[in-house]
């Protein structure tokens, strides 16, 4: 049976993914100051925006985001990577449902949110891009920290 029911997330919401860690052998990772500034561009055309979806696996995006005080940060409540670890080991440490569930949260919020920013090159964003444009967030934008990338 279909319904009409969405996740409940506050508006406006910028949803931010950052990809670092075993990430940067396949392509150049930026860092969270790169991402809040396409985010502050964002906010020039739409002041109302204060609210970031952050989805990152480490830990220390999480701790940067507490330096953009003018931002309310929403993310979920979960063991983080500190260091470069491969993705295999930080699932392996989340364990089978967070490390199912987890993604899963993720996922939906960014497809739901009003804006994007992620990087050309990870799959993730990719996925996350086709859900947006097939579920009618085509012309809301996908902004990328880099532009060297295309899928």
């Amino acid at each position: 049976m279909w319904s009409s029911h969405k996740p409940w997330i506050p508006r406006p919401m910028l949803s931010v993914h950052v990809r670092m860690g075993d990430k940067a052998c396949e392509m150049r990772v930026a860092a969270l100051e790169e991402y809040m500034r396409l985010a502050d561009r964002i906010r020039e055309r739409f002041p109302e925006l204060n609210r970031i979806w952050l989805s990152t696996e480490m830990k220390e995006v999480v701790d940067r985001s507490k330096e953009y005080g003018q931002w309310r940060f929403y993310y979920v409540e979960v063991a983080r990577q500190v260091g470069n670890n491969l993705m295999a080991e930080y699932e392996a440490i989340l364990e089978r449902e967070m490390s199912t569930n987890y993604p899963l949260v993720k996922f939906l919020m960014a497809s739901e949110a009003d804006f994007f920013i992620g990087a050309l090159g990870s799959i993730w964003c990719f996925l996350i891009g086709g859900m947006r444009n097939t579920g009618g967030k085509l012309m809301s934008g996908f902004l990328s920290v880099n532009k060297d990338r295309f899928w």
